[in-house]
């Protein structure tokens, strides 16, 4: 298949303080956004950003996502955060078409976590190879669901790799011409307090004129994929329609983070108290 899909797979991020006074994150190449009011991400879409947060362009993320040590996309068009950096949200967009939302009443969850578990042997000996510690997906910690007013799809996963737990929290973004995809990356200690600052950013999310799920029209391109396969990946499009989505998913590693204490130190030059596991992307 010609489209490639993007999923930032985890980052347990962990707060860092300094005597109660929040520190402003710091990285070679990187010019914060600290005053702005309104994230322009790539002429496709606008974010609010509150007082207190950094806003960093597509740019400024792709320069984020490599001092991490994980390849990039080419799809990232921004990065809010806190100013402290307690957690953040990746937002990439994947022109891939409108995508029909006609599998809202029959997502599998449970067909859906068998393919992820399933796939986690391929994926794990491409870590393997590339000398990065195995990632495990345990379960749902939210099962998909669909908004029909929003046309936004919403899930998260919990992940495991050398003992640390992690949250992965996905929102998919229906568009007139593609998905936005934005990835919370949070403490799962704290993951339901910082859930409910993530959507409360999120309400300040909007496509701009031209680009929103309404306004498509007849003669429009239309993704290949449905919404199982913005959950599971596209190489699966077809096979979570005819049953075989368990035999021929592929799960693909294109990036991985490093250690936290690494990641704390790169912005805040010191150590944090514990630890980070993983950014992963998947593509075909």
């Amino acid at each position: 298949m010609n489209k490639k899909a993007y999923l930032i797979a985890f980052i347990a991020m962990l707060s860092c303080s300094n005597g109660g006074q929040a520190q402003e994150p710091s990285i070679e190449g990187v010019e914060w956004q600290k005053e702005v009011s309104i994230g322009d991400l790539e002429g496709v879409a606008q974010i609010l950003v509150p007082a207190g947060y950094v806003f960093a362009d597509g740019d400024e993320t792709r320069t984020i996502m490599e001092a991490m040590e994980n390849l990039t996309s080419g799809s990232e068009v921004g990065f809010v955060a806190p100013s402290n950096l307690d957690w953040f949200v990746v937002f990439e967009f994947d022109e891939a078409g409108y995508v029909s939302d006609d599998e809202k009443d029959s997502l599998d969850a449970d067909a859906m976590l068998r393919s992820m578990k399933q796939s986690d042997k391929q994926s794990n000996e491409e870590r393997q190879r590339r000398g990065w510690p195995a990632l495990y997906t345990r379960g749902w910690e939210q099962e998909p669901t669909y908004n029909e007013i929003t046309n936004n799809l919403e899930w998260a996963i919990r992940l495991e790799s050398e003992g640390n737990l992690g949250i992965n929290h996905n929102t998919r973004l229906l568009g007139r011409r593609g998905v936005m995809q934005a990835t919370l990356v949070a403490d799962p200690e704290e993951f339901s307090l910082i859930l409910h600052d993530f959507r409360s950013l999120l309400a300040g999310y909007e496509f701009q004129a031209g680009h929103r799920y309404a306004e498509f029209r007849e003669g429009d391109k239309i993704a290949e994929h449905g919404l199982t396969a913005l959950v599971v990946g596209g190489a699966a499009a077809v096979a979570a329609k005819t049953g075989l989505l368990s035999k021929i998913w592929k799960f693909l590693v294109a990036g991985v983070l490093v250690l936290a204490a690494f990641f704390k130190k790169l912005f805040f030059g010191r150590k944090s108290q514990r630890t980070i596991c993983a950014v992963e992307r998947n593509g075909k």
